[in-house]
């Protein structure tokens, strides 16, 4: 009797945070998990002046631990020729591919410096760089794959900040980015079986967040107590990606709280709020289609 082969899934910008969670979450459910960053072994990152930890074998180590097999790939999403090499390596050793989760992003470290965006880096474009480009390119290379399989799926992490403001005019721009991507990509894809929606996440309980916790805690106090498990997400999107009627979903940016609450997901028992009310509501994209 044949065996069904594991789901594969691709989740970039994965050494810690979101993406880790995420990817750990995929792997209590059984799937192969392709993770990427540019942290393999260890991480050099600093975040007010203390050190940010998180690396892809770590990483790789939980997925496999809760379940799944995690298989670390050290790509730098800012060059392309290492992403085309990324998804080669996943159809060498697969042959499949069916989620893609792009959440790679540059986040400079004065991301959550108060003042104005002239009195802030430049290098804070850098998201628009890896966070939006990236994101188009690894779909691009992933579509042939996804397409292949008929039955896949494109998530984008984003937040309510493409709508708000939140963090200054490249961060919002970048999330505002995607999400607009995420329903363009969903005309290309439509009737193909593959899917593709933008999903908010609420405030994240993250190596980065404690640091922003404690360095403004007039802003980030409570996100530690408060705040989303990036575990919680992962379990969301899986919950999307299995659901029967993740069509009707595509082209849509969604609020992951309450697609929680539709599938019966909480979070350390606790039901995520959704910030609808207080920070905005996804755009309504018009109908038309200019080809």
């Amino acid at each position: 009797m044949s065996q069904t082969p594991s789901r594969v899934a691709v989740v970039t910008g994965a050494s810690r945070g979101v993406g880790k969670g995420i990817a750990i979450a995929l792997g209590a459910a059984g799937m192969i998990v392709y993770i990427t960053g540019r942290s393999a072994t260890r991480s050099d990152m600093q975040l007010c002046g203390q050190p940010l930890g998180g690396t892809l074998s770590e990483t790789a180590a939980a997925i496999t631990a809760a379940g799944g097999q995690g298989i670390a790939v050290p790509c730098d999403h800012g060059d392309d020729a290492q992403v085309k090499a990324l998804f080669e390596q996943v159809q060498r050793e697969q042959g499949r591919l069916d989620l893609l989760v792009n959440n790679a992003i540059a986040l400079p470290e004065q991301l959550i410096n108060e003042g104005p965006f002239w009195d802030k880096p430049l290098a804070m474009t850098a998201m628009l760089d890896v966070g939006l480009r990236s994101s188009y390119v690894a779909s691009y290379y992933a579509a042939p794959l996804l397409l292949a399989g008929g039955n896949g799926l494109v998530v984008f992490t984003s937040s309510y900040g493409s709508v708000c403001y939140m963090h200054g005019p490249a961060y919002g721009a970048q999330k505002a980015g995607g999400d607009k991507m995420a329903a363009d990509m969903a005309v290309d894809f439509e009737g193909s079986g593959v899917d593709c929606v933008a999903l908010w996440l609420g405030p994240q309980r993250t190596e980065r967040s404690a640091i922003a916790a404690q360095a403004r805690p007039d802003a980030y106090g409570d996100i530690m107590h408060s705040g989303e498990t990036p575990e919680f997400n992962g379990r969301v999107i899986l919950a999307l990606l299995e659901d029967p009627h993740r069509a009707d979903y595509s082209g849509q940016t969604l609020i992951s709280a309450e697609l929680a609450q539709d599938y019966g997901i909480a979070d350390d028992d606790r039901q995520p709020p959704s910030y609808r009310q207080l920070l905005g509501a996804p755009q309504q994209w018009h109908p038309v289609r200019v080809k």
